[in-house]
């Protein structure tokens, strides 16, 4: 990395319990954890900088509205994509509920098929699952391979020219496994299905250009990206959206209202109704920033070596079955024999260290691997060795609180 973890962790204050102690955090996967900079920046922007985006006339409004609208444009070139492409959202969720509702419930009729995978987080399925009840098309789930990989042979088989849109994780959120992007969208391509890519876990780590991967949609979400909750990203190709019609009502995403009649502005303004998350947004961008400033392929190199090393102290366990493949990008499931995976958790928690316990919102792929919950230990890029030492020495002690 461009400069040293010692510093980067410096940079981090939710990385210190209370206390002023180490705090051991692998959930970065469900939310990472933000730098001052991007603290410092929402601080300003609330305070000494605030006002209101796009409606004022004076001075420090027009400000706000450049600073808001620059977001925008970092957060479009760090996927490769245009300004005029991204529309702001609440994050991924919201994202592909917009996309669901607006081109999906313009362009999906009875009859059609969609292919999702067994790896989906929920945000992935139910929205689909939502507007199924209401048009009537089916839903088909693409089968993972042995390691836990979406399996594109079985898409490959499966795909049809009924098939109307292909919707999968980019990395998945429990395993870690990578998606091939381009070969599922020439797949997709060749029977004239659209695309879209859950992003949530792949931007953090892997450099993503939506122009080279040829999806039409791309979702992700700040907080998971060092930035705020509450924000997120919807990337389409422009003329996509040009088409799409706006699926919330409100203030700024109009061009005239009247009684008898409204007419819609501009994508992306068509789908921003009312006042946006305008400090968001702005720590959006500052986090880009950061991370792009410590660089994308140090990270996921720093997060392939913390993976590994952790896959290979846990495989002397006996008692721990891992999931996913052996190089997965910064995420690390396994369960614990006799042991329930939120057992684990508060036993870790006792000792410092912070995981995920659950279902990850991806029950289907619970039921896929057999087991109700698992463990899960997610690392950022401010991880390091002794954030596994930590969750290595909880996991001794839970040995022997179980027996």
């Amino acid at each position: 990395m461009s400069r040293s973890l010692a510093e980067i962790r410096a940079d981090f204050p939710g990385l210190k319990t209370r206390e002023g102690g180490v705090w051991h955090y692998l959930d970065s996967g469900a939310t990472a954890q933000k730098p001052r900079q991007v603290i410092d920046t929402m601080a300003r922007a609330m305070g000494a900088d605030y006002a209101t985006v796009h409606r004022g006339v004076y001075a420090r409004s027009a400000e706000m509205t450049l600073a808001y609208e620059a977001a925008r444009r970092t957060i479009a070139s760090f996927i490769g994509g245009d300004e005029h492409e991204i529309v702001f959202t609440r994050g991924a969720t919201e994202a592909i509920n917009l996309v669901a509702q607006s081109w999906g419930a313009t362009n999906l009729k009875a009859g059609d098929r969609i292919l999702l995978s067994t790896l989906e987080h929920h945000s992935n399925i139910v929205p689909w699952q939502i507007l199924r009840e209401r048009i009537g098309f089916e839903i088909d789930v693409c089968p993972l391979t042995e390691d836990g990989r979406i399996d594109l042979d079985a898409a490959e088989k499966l795909l049809t020219p009924a098939y109307k849109l292909v919707s999968l994780a980019h990395v998945s959120n429990v395993l870690g496994s990578v998606l091939d992007v381009e070969r599922a969208v020439a797949l997709a391509k060749s029977v004239g299905a659209k695309v879209l890519i859950d992003g949530c876990q792949a931007v953090p780590r892997l450099k993503v250009d939506v122009a080279a991967l040829g999806c039409d949609f791309y979702v992700f979400s700040a907080h998971k990206l060092y930035g705020p909750t509450g924000i997120g990203a919807l990337w389409a190709k422009a003329e996509i959206l040009d088409a799409m019609p706006p699926w919330q009502g409100g203030g700024s995403m109009i061009d005239r209202v009247t009684f008898e009649k409204t007419t819609w502005a501009p994508a992306p303004t068509r789908f921003e109704a009312g006042t946006p998350a305008i400090v968001e947004a702005i720590g959006f961008a500052e986090a880009v920033d950061y991370i792009e400033a410590i660089g994308l392929d140090a990270i996921h190199a720093h997060e392939l070596s913390l993976v590994d090393t952790l896959r290979g102290e846990l495989r002397a366990f006996n008692s721990i079955r891992l999931f996913g493949p052996d190089h997965s990008a910064g995420i690390v499931s396994f369960s614990m024999d006799g042991v329930h995976p939120h057992d684990l958790g508060t036993i870790l928690d006792e000792e410092g260290v912070a995981i995920r316990a659950g279902h990850h919102c991806a029950q289907p792929l619970m039921d896929h691997l057999g087991v109700p919950a698992t463990a899960r230990a997610s690392f950022g890029l401010y991880s390091d060795d002794s954030d596994i030492a930590a969750l290595l020495r909880g996991i001794e002690r839970t040995k022997r609180i179980f027996g």
